[in-house]
This record gives structure tokens, C-alpha cells and sequence, in this order.
């Protein structure tokens, strides 16, 4: 996760991207595929622009991922969209509603 956050902000080129973080990887057990899922900085939606970014430079990410872990075989990588930062979100909301109305009930 840290070689990929990375490589992203360092290397990455791409402005549309360096709205990212990385939040989780998840490879399968024969090193083969790579999920890693990202939040867009400050929202709980991604843009189809973060989205495109990031297609368009997973090829260079794996090759840099390449040289810098030296594995045998580099995993395909598949961006995907966090979804429980915003979640969470909605849950601090829903919480601060419940408050707001307790203190006002009171």
C-alpha cells in the first residue's frame, strides 16, 4: 500500500489523480490480481475524471510496482471506489441529526 500511494504522488504525472488516497489493497493468494481500493479527497463519490486517471495509468503503475518489489510475475491491477468512507459519513451525520435533536427536545 505504501509503495502504491507511492508511486501515485511521486511519479504519476497525471493531475487528475493526485486527488487520491489509497485506502486498502487486497491481492489473491497466487499473487496474480491486486484490487486496490482509494477514496477521492474529500468526497464520498469519485468523478469519472479520478476514474480515468487511473486507467490510464495502471499500466505504468504496475511497471514501476515491478522494479520496485522485484516479483516474479506483477499482479493486474483493478482500481475500485471505496464506498464505506461514505458510509461512514452518512453515519456521523445521521449521529450529529439525533444529537441536535436530543439537545433541542431537552
Amino acid at each position: 500500500m505504501t509503495e502504491m500511494s507511492d508511486i501515485i504522488f511521486k511519479q504519476v504525472r497525471d493531475p487528475r489523480v493526485h486527488a487520491v488516497t489509497i485506502t486498502s489493497v487486497k491481492v489473491t493468494d497466487d499473487l496474480r490480481n491486486a484490487k486496490i481500493f482509494f477514496v477521492e479527497l474529500g468526497k464520498d463519490d469519485c468523478s469519472p475524471e479520478i476514474k480515468a486517471g487511473l486507467a490510464k495509468a495502471t499500466s505504468f503503475i504496475r511497471r514501476e510496482l515491478g522494479k520496485r518489489l522485484q516479483l516474479r510475475c506483477v499482479p493486474d491491477i483493478m482500481f475500485v471506489h471505496d464506498q464505506s468512507f461514505g458510509y461512514g459519513n452518512r453515519i456521523d451525520q445521521l449521529l450529529a441529526d439525533i444529537a441536535k435533536e436530543e439537545k433541542e427536545n431537552d
